[in-house]
């Protein structure tokens, strides 16, 4: 364990009381593998943690232009708040930050994506483009659920890994919506396609990602005369350049793949019918969802947590209460009835989720969140409900 010392930190105000303060003694250190190259805001390298084994990616802020160290300084620390927040399988983490405000610079820790740009990685692999193009869509929908704007959507900013697992990177230009002027379109790139309608206003929305996204895709399956792509008709709808005759919404173009729920994948009966029993028996249970409660987007999450609840439940006919199956999936406050649920559907559903391909997995997964989108939602102050219990 680091040592640390406590200490209490000067009072702000007669009524505050003073904040005791951890400080660390012994800084961690890191190995300088290489550099990785230079952006508007700052120096990225290469780093390893020889205690951990593992490589880290350390985003230094150094501004190209020095006059702006202050005003760019904001935007490096809201790159900061808005990773901070962010965790999902598709889209780069944040696990650490040092900054020195006094000296107008500070250091982002992020996860190293040893990959390939999106371009690169689907030349060498066509065959993945729809597991691709899945992925990505579930990056951004995660996104606009958390009421963040990328705003620099383009190759370079989608990583695959070896083993095909996207990553959306760069929220430098990141932006979290609270509010509906927050739309405004406050930046303008050099962008490498066609800019849709509402670039010739001032608005820059979720609509305009959906345009951003498609196109990026549209690029790759023709530059590379990709046939396979299954979603040629939704690809049209994405990238159509009226924003009233546009998919205006990631969660749209989910439903819209899903609309047959396994559009032209194939799933065998039992799968098929381990999804569905599994399904059923969570739209049973979850009776009212709070309305800022999120689904659990990390699937390798969701199987951990339904194989430790399994677990303590294996030998029995139905599970003793619920809320360990359903917090599994579901983050945030919501009611449901606790008794019922056939541990047989859990086990089946943990081997589909175990036994699937990755493009599998995400639509099963979107498909049960879809079930969970037509459950009632409430205020988080909301009222009770007889012979259900909150959670």
């Amino acid at each position: 364990m680091l040592d640390y010392l406590t200490k209490s930190a000067v009072t702000k105000s007669p009524e505050q009381p003073p904040e005791r303060v951890v400080e660390f003694l012994r800084k961690r250190d890191y190995v300088l593998v290489r550099e990785l190259g230079n952006g508007a805001c700052g120096r990225t390298v290469l780093l390893r943690d020889d205690t951990l084994d593992q490589h880290f990616v350390c985003k230094k802020y150094v501004p190209s232009q020095e006059p702006l160290r202050k005003e760019l300084f904001a935007g490096f620390l809201k790159e900061i708040k808005l990773l901070h927040q962010l965790q999902h399988p598709n889209v780069v983490r944040v696990f650490n930050y040092y900054l020195y405000p006094e000296l107008t610079t500070g250091y982002i820790l992020m996860e190293y994506v040893d990959g390939q740009h999106i371009d690169t990685y689907l030349q060498n692999h066509p065959e993945r483009i729809n597991e691709t193009f899945l992925q990505v869509v579930a990056a951004f929908a995660y996104l606009e659920r958390n009421n963040v704007l990328h705003r620099d959507i383009r190759p370079a900013n989608v990583m695959v890994t070896a083993d095909g697992t996207v990553k959306v990177i760069d929220l430098g230009f990141g932006k979290r919506i609270t509010r509906p002027d927050d739309f405004d379109k406050s930046i303008s790139l050099n962008w490498w396609c066609d800019p849709p309608e509402e670039f010739g206003g001032t608005r820059y929305d979720f609509g305009t990602e959906s345009y951003l996204v498609g196109k990026l895709c549209e690029k790759q399956i023709q530059e590379r005369g990709l046939e396979q792509f299954r979603y040629r008709e939704l690809l049209v709808q994405l990238c159509h350049w009226r924003a009233d005759r546009r998919i205006r919404s990631f969660s749209d173009v989910i439903k819209a793949v899903e609309g047959d729920p396994f559009y032209e994948i194939e799933f065998s009966t039992a799968e098929l019918s381990a999804f569905r029993d599994f399904a059923k028996e969570v739209a049973s249970h979850v009776t009212k969802i709070s309305r800022d409660a999120k689904y659990i987007d990390d699937i390798e999450r969701v199987r951990g947590a339904l194989e430790r609840a399994y677990q303590t439940c294996m030998l029995a006919e139905t599970v003793p209460d619920c809320v360990s199956i359903l917090t599994a999936i579901l983050a945030g406050q919501f009611y449901y009835r606790k008794a019922g649920f056939p541990v047989s559907a859990v086990r089946d559903f943990l081997r589909l989720l175990k036994s699937v391909s990755v493009e599998k997995e995400r639509i099963v997964m979107t498909n049960v969140w879809t079930r969970l989108d037509a459950i009632s939602r409430y205020a988080p102050a909301g009222e009770s409900f007889d012979d259900d219990i909150p959670f």
